[in-house]
């Protein structure tokens, strides 16, 4: 099966297209911003249009705009070429991509959150989660990730304030695809948030 990749919930946006396991083409940029105004030209790029039977996408956590314009790109190419959809979380992708370069062991993700937090999640030697994405303080973090090997964009932040481990400075890259354990996708495919949103509804303030 033939299967467009889509990434674009952090710092980074990359797209792959796959034949089963065997890349075809990707392209991948650190972006910072401007994640929607990049992403539609960049699956246009790849081979026919990047068209395929099923896509993938991010479901975060990560920068709230980013994790939107990823799935609604996504969703929106599902339902034009009646493809198949799965997600799957930002941190066991970069769980995956650690795994494959160190090899198989288990793996702690760090990635930057919002308010000072980090967005956190810890992997078993094989990728299974044993820890689920979740917003935590540096300090919480250090004590509550055990795994040797740190993995994300805060990783090395993190192993120098728990005093042990090996960093691996790693932003989410969608050729890593190939790598993710095959219970790491999902049919769902809402946004994985790792917080509560910062703004209550209008009628949440009311009752406060």
């Amino acid at each position: 099966m033939r299967t467009l990749v889509i990434d674009s919930a952090t710092e980074a946006c990359s797209v792959a297209l796959f034949e089963g396991r065997e890349l075809i083409a990707h392209e991948h940029h650190v972006l910072g911003r401007g994640h929607a105004e990049r992403l539609v030209p960049m699956i246009a790029h790849l081979p026919e249009r990047g068209r395929a039977g099923r896509i993938a996408v991010s479901r975060g956590p990560g920068s709230f705009t980013g994790v939107r314009v990823g799935i609604a790109a996504a969703r929106a190419l599902a339902l034009a070429w009646n493809a198949g959809l799965v997600g799957y979380a930002t941190h066991a992708m970069i769980a995956a991509m650690a795994r494959a370069e160190r090899g198989a062991q288990p793996v702690a993700v760090c990635t930057r959150g919002g308010h000072g937090e980090w967005f956190c999640a810890q992997y078993d030697a094989e990728g299974r989660e044993l820890f689920a994405p979740a917003s935590l303080k540096p300090e919480y973090a250090a004590a509550s990730l055990s795994a040797a090997l740190v993995a994300g964009g805060e990783a090395e932040t993190l192993v120098e304030r728990r005093g042990a481990g090996m960093a691996m400075a790693l932003w989410p890259d969608a050729r890593g695809f190939a790598h993710l354990n095959p219970e790491a996708l999902t049919s769902d495919v809402a946004a994985i948030y790792g917080r509560a949103p910062d703004a209550k509804p209008v009628a949440a303030r009311e009752r406060t």
